[in-house]
């Protein structure tokens, strides 16, 4: 399964999301293609310091993510396309028709709540912290979600 998670500059919550499902993914042997992507996104730009710190908080380490904007083809090869807030999900349907059956909320998808995954870009630790704790449960129930429909 390919999966792509979606924020708007791909370097705080969508790297977060990410790196947190690769390392259940490796964790748990899922055979699972995971990449990420923002709606206006500058290329190749790292990650955001806290962001980089929040996740290695928890022993995950995404020093290495560059920033990518999305496009039809990353969509085009996505089985699923997990957003961070209700905007994102709103402007891909409106810029990419062909992917409303496959593009969800985060929390839509693991909890079936309309609710966003708020922005810490810009704010101190604690936001990336809250916004990474709340992507890494979202993540581990989608995980259990797919593990039972293995």
């Amino acid at each position: 399964m390919k999966l792509i998670f979606i924020c708007t500059g791909n370097t705080c919550r969508s790297p977060m999301a990410e790196g947190i499902l690769k390392d259940f993914a490796k964790e748990k042997g899922l055979d699972l293609q995971v990449i990420s992507a923002g709606t206006h996104a500058a290329i190749n730009v790292p990650a955001a310091n806290f962001a980089i710190q929040a996740m290695e908080d928890i022993g995950i380490n995404i020093n290495s993510h560059r920033s990518n904007q999305v496009n039809k083809e990353l969509l085009e090869k996505s089985d699923l396309v997990l957003t961070m807030s209700k905007s994102h999900k709103k402007y891909l349907i409106h810029t990419y028709p062909f992917i409303k059956d496959k593009v969800f909320l985060l929390n839509e998808y693991a909890y079936g709540r309309n609710s966003d995954i708020e922005d810490p870009f810009g704010a101190p630790l604690s936001y990336y912290v809250k916004a990474r704790d709340e992507i890494y449960r979202a993540v581990e129930e989608i995980v259990g979600l797919l593990t039972d429909n293995k």
